[in-house]
């Protein structure tokens, strides 16, 4: 699943290249692009690459309203055994993808792509993101979600039900939906595995250091106070 927001141009690449490696898989596969109110001509690359493609590729289109309201309308529209997020510049190379799945196939509810733990490889990054992301990563372990060193990766696989289950309830719609729907896992009970990825840094980043941080710590405490005050409905684990 891939929200998109204005990426006529990163997409090809990423679509073909998902194409040219799942079509080498033997379990079926298909690939949910989310365009979250683009203004280019990103709807019209998703159905070029539909055409195209070997492994079914779905467009959904939306009003603009965030990337964490387009991934969860991604993931409850999905209906895969597995749903995996992906960033629209591919970041990961694809064939990580199965590490995700073998941690899945042994248990895990929930396996976090991570940049920071051991094993991990980071190439080109810019040391002011690493910098924002280690200090924004310490707030969130301090007050969502214990133990994760990497929330933020835009890599993440999810067993079906959990999906469900944890995007229903999202309410944050901006960058810190990974905060919020980890925190929602974490209290459901769910089984979650972080593992190391190689990780590329993108020249091109909508992420504003010193804005988005702020704004991303306001929703930590937001998702704080919501469950506190019981704003979040129950969610049941199938481990209770």
């Amino acid at each position: 699943m891939i929200p998109a927001y204005d990426e006529e141009f990163r997409l090809p690449a990423t679509l073909a290249a998902a194409d040219a490696y799942l079509s080498t898989r033997e379990y079926p596969s298909e690939v949910w692009v989310v365009d979250d109110g683009s203004r280019d001509g990103t709807a019209a690359v998703v159905r070029a690459a539909a055409e195209s493609s070997t492994v079914p590729i779905h467009l959904l289109e939306r009003p603009h309203a965030g990337k964490g309201a387009a991934v969860r309308a991604g993931m409850l529209a999905a209906s895969g055994e597995y749903r995996f997020l992906c960033d629209a510049d591919l970041s990961m190379p694809f064939g990580e993808l199965e590490m995700f799945l073998e941690r899945a196939a042994s248990g895990a509810e929930v396996v976090v792509g991570s940049r920071q733990i051991a094993g991990a490889r980071r190439e080109n990054e810019r040391w002011y993101r690493h910098l924002m992301g280690r200090v924004f990563n310490y707030m969130v372990r301090v007050f969502a979600v214990r133990g994760i060193q990497d929330t933020q990766c835009g890599y993440k696989l999810f067993q079906g039900d959990v999906a469900t289950a944890v995007f229903e309830p999202l309410s944050v719609v901006g960058f810190a939906f990974d905060v919020e729907v980890l925190f929602l896992a974490q209290r459901a009970g769910y089984r979650l595995e972080e593992i190391p990825i190689l990780w590329r840094q993108n020249e091109v980043s909508r992420v504003s250091p010193i804005r988005h941080s702020l704004e991303m710590f306001a929703h930590v405490i937001r998702i704080r106070l919501r469950a506190a005050a019981g704003r979040y409905p129950p969610v049941r684990s199938r481990q209770s």
